[in-house]
């Protein structure tokens, strides 16, 4: 039996980046990989001004920067956004090779191996895990960690299975570039929680919309992303010269058609935890420890995820290289813990009504008529504005001459 000090199930952003910091520090770490090579993560992409601001290498990835974007309300309004903090977005395949790669460099064993969570277990004596691979093959550990996403096998049987209400949805279509301009593009969805996006890669382009999965109608949300995705190649037609036409029951089915046989399709679950969920939920226990998707850490408003991937894989490599793996628990918490939980607590407000319309309807309205509001929400669409402190930053800014 192969045996190593830390075993890591996924390698996605997280668990990569938790093996390389514990490889480059001498620790013996396996990471295993589940997904078939060249199976992309389904996921927008997209990687928060935050995030590059922290680990100014994942730049070095192959990618697209994004410094300007437009923003639609549900009711259609319109709002061009100049960022002062550019984020990026990438290929998963391209992004999560890149730090895959960089944990082998350091010397961590990757394997292309499933992981299923009833393969993992302690052994009698409590020291050390056994874990079964799906070739039957069997591993030793001192420490295991799950990395292995919103789905994770490992955090069901550690920390328990979340219930659908704390849950939501992303799904989608990889499509082709258009021939002309290739804009970045977020639309607040009419009547859902949540919101469509078009986020130009190298390649391609991906297309998506997240939604919470308990009142997730894939019918009518299918058809709404498809005519956001019609509006958008018809805006490129003319380069960046008209807002899109979003919403339109009217459009051509032959414009839909014409995609239909170019796009590819995905879908994903995404964690979406209550406020009450993030007092009592563990992210780490004896000799076990959850990181990223896996132990829920993604903003519940906007489902984005990568950056509380890679902090939390660096949160708990420097416990564990401490010796003190259990403090991981307390790291966490203070470190963006409460901005999680205060997203948790605004998601119902943030797509809800605000003086008779949408909340994000009267935000745009706001926006484009004033500097100080549209510079706050650009802080907040790049990731660099947490929820915490919003309110009064908004407020600050609203009092600030025009």
């Amino acid at each position: 039996m192969k045996s190593f000090e830390v075993i890591i199930v996924g390698a996605g952003p997280a668990g990569s980046f938790a093996a390389e910091r514990l490889a480059s520090a001498g620790v013996s770490v396996a990471l295993f990989d589940g997904r078939l090579p060249g199976e992309p993560k389904p996921c927008g992409g997209g990687v928060t001004s935050k995030a590059l601001k922290a680990w100014p290498h994942l730049l070095e990835a192959v990618g697209r920067t994004i410094d300007e974007l437009d923003l639609y309300s549900p009711s259609g309004k319109h709002l061009h956004l100049k960022l002062n903090e550019p984020f990026a977005v990438y290929s998963r395949i391209a992004f999560d090779t890149f730090l895959c790669k960089r944990a082998r460099d350091a010397g961590a064993v990757v394997l292309s191996e499933k992981i299923a969570g009833r393969g993992c277990k302690l052994n009698d004596a409590g020291a050390k895990w056994t874990v079964r691979s799906q070739s039957d093959e069997e591993f030793s550990c001192d420490y295991l960690v799950g990395a292995d996403g919103a789905n994770s096998a490992i955090a069901k049987k550690l920390a328990g299975p979340l219930p659908p209400a704390e849950m939501e949805v992303a799904f989608g279509y990889r499509a082709p570039l258009p021939e002309t301009a290739a804009v970045t593009v977020v639309a607040f969805l009419p009547d859902w929680v949540g919101y469509a996006w078009a986020f130009p890669r190298i390649d391609h382009v991906s297309f998506g919309i997240a939604t919470t999965q308990d009142a997730f109608d894939h019918e009518k949300l299918d058809a709404l992303l498809w005519d956001f995705m019609v509006s958008y190649y018809e805006v490129a037609q003319v380069g960046n010269l008209r807002k899109m036409r979003l919403w339109n029951k009217q459009r051509d089915e032959s414009q839909i058609n014409n995609l239909r046989d170019k796009a590819e399709r995905y879908a994903a679950r995404i964690p979406g935890l209550a406020p009450r969920t993030w007092d009592t939920r563990k992210a780490c226990g004896d000799a076990w420890a959850l990181l990223g998707d896996a132990a829920g850490f993604a903003d519940p408003v906007t489902g984005e995820g990568i950056y509380y991937a890679l902090r939390s894989a660096e949160l708990f490599a420097e416990a564990y290289l401490k010796g003190k793996p259990e403090e991981y628990e307390r790291r966490w918490r203070k470190d963006f813990g409460g901005e999680l939980k205060r997203a948790s607590e605004m998601r119902r407000r943030f797509y809800g009504n605000f003086w008779g319309a949408p909340f994000t309807d009267r935000m745009i309205e706001f926006a484009k008529g004033h500097r100080g509001i549209r510079k706050v929400l650009g802080r907040l669409v790049a990731g660099d504005q947490g929820y915490v402190d919003l309110k009064k930053k908004l407020a600050r800014s609203a009092l600030k001459p025009l």
